[in-house]
């Protein structure tokens, strides 16, 4: 099991330093529509999201390509693009349930994260430590374990005590 990008929305701070650090690396230049990931920001409760690619197991943009541009890397736990074989139709972009799929609008080409190779350049400069990148196998361990935190607070929440 690879590594993942994991974001913690309550620590982010909206810099948006974690986009200038990924088109840095990806394009030389400070332009965060070329970014991998996107902060987004939701107005009615003031909150900022940096909005990351899942690097999905059953990837919906993967499936849609018609070209098999897109193909699962098991060693670093991604769907990986190839620029070579992308034709630009952009239907990975529509089928991406999470909006992790972009275009360069200059080259015309169809962006998404790689995961900086193993090195993402989002996680090192993202001083709130917003964005981590961690194993994925603790990862979905402690989801499973607030999951069952949470159900077990609302079983007990609006459980009904039996009549005697």
């Amino acid at each position: 099991m690879g590594k993942m990008l994991v974001v913690d929305y309550s620590r982010c701070t909206g810099c948006r330093l974690c986009e200038v650090a990924c088109s840095l690396k990806k394009h030389g230049t400070s332009n965060a529509s070329l970014a991998r990931l996107r902060v987004v920001k939701w107005e009615p409760v003031c909150l900022e999201v940096p909005m990351v690619c899942q690097q999905c197991n059953s990837a919906p943009c993967m499936m849609v390509c018609p070209v098999q541009a897109l193909e699962q890397d098991d060693t670093l736990g991604r769907i990986k693009l190839d620029e070579d074989r992308c034709i630009g139709c952009k239907f990975c972009v529509a089928a991406c349930p999470f909006g992790a799929m972009g275009v360069d609008a200059v080259a015309r080409r169809v962006i998404k994260c790689d995961l900086c190779d193993g090195e993402p350049a989002c996680v090192h400069f993202c001083e709130t430590q917003a964005i981590k990148y961690v194993d994925a196998g603790t990862v979905n361990l402690v989801r499973m374990r607030e999951a069952a935190q949470r159900i077990s607070e609302l079983i007990r929440k609006y459980a009904v005590p039996e009549s005697a």
